[in-house]
């Protein structure tokens, strides 16, 4: 029963940074999904994949998973390098690129 540690991505559906500032403690999950056969459903008999606490800060995670006996994994978010963008500069005098429109 190994718990991750993470900080989760933003969704690819999102512009903005929400429930990405969070670290989550999950735990790996230890049995494999299987399907149920009357109605199909996937399920499985494993609880801890149901467990997931947040925490504010990596260190508070991790005191956690220490106070606990929890081994842990920690994976760090990578950074993201910030663009800057500005609309104005699509009809800028001397633009390198060809007007598509």
């Amino acid at each position: 029963m190994v718990a991750r540690i993470t900080r989760p991505a933003k969704s690819a559906m999102q512009s903005g940074l929400a429930n990405t500032k969070q670290w989550v403690l999950e735990f790996e999950p230890e049995a494999a999904r299987g399907v149920e056969p009357l109605m199909g459903w996937t399920s499985s008999s494993d609880m801890n994949s149901q467990v997931r606490l947040e925490f504010d800060t990596k260190e508070e995670a991790i005191a956690y998973a220490e106070k606990n006996g929890l081994p842990y994994s920690v994976s760090e978010p990578r950074v993201r390098k910030h663009q800057a963008k500005s609309y104005t500069d699509n009809f800028r005098y001397g633009r390198i690129e060809r007007w598509t429109h």
